[in-house]
């Protein structure tokens, strides 16, 4: 804020003591920190009221989006139909009518019945043993 230096400071103060006296000097150094004090708190209120009164705009400003916004009822439906299809009509290859397709049915098969199992059955065709496995 000021460019004071060190020497400059010391100049002042010197001064301020030859003009004023030792014995007045704490009470101007007082007087001066109170106004400063004063000055500060005076700066800090106007800083925090037009912080104050900028919020109040962005948020009027907020508050009439959103009443814009609730009047125009959005139909999520067309907005999408809107951003796939920009032209307004959708994409024709011609069969408009064509309906998806049958699920295919399943074969149809029969189980077994004795007189399609050949000749020979599965136990003719093992050996047979009486005997019991050996454990070892």
């Amino acid at each position: 804020m000021f460019d004071i230096a060190w020497t400059e400071l010391l100049v002042i103060i010197v001064v301020a003591l030859v003009v004023v006296g030792p014995k007045d000097l704490p009470r101007l150094m007082r007087t001066a920190g109170q106004w400063a004090g004063r000055a500060r708190a005076m700066a800090d209120q106007f800083r925090r009221s037009f912080d104050d009164i900028a919020r109040q705009s962005e948020l009027d400003e907020l508050r009439t989006e959103v009443n814009r916004l609730q009047e125009t009822r959005i139909d999520p439906q067309a907005e999408i139909e809107s951003a796939m299809y920009p032209t307004g009509n959708p994409i024709s290859f011609g069969n408009d009518d064509v309906s998806p397709p049958a699920p295919p049915s399943a074969p149809s098969v029969e189980p077994p019945t004795s007189s399609s199992l050949p000749s020979s059955s599965v136990t003719e065709a093992l050996p047979e043993t009486t005997e019991a496995p050996a454990r070892t």
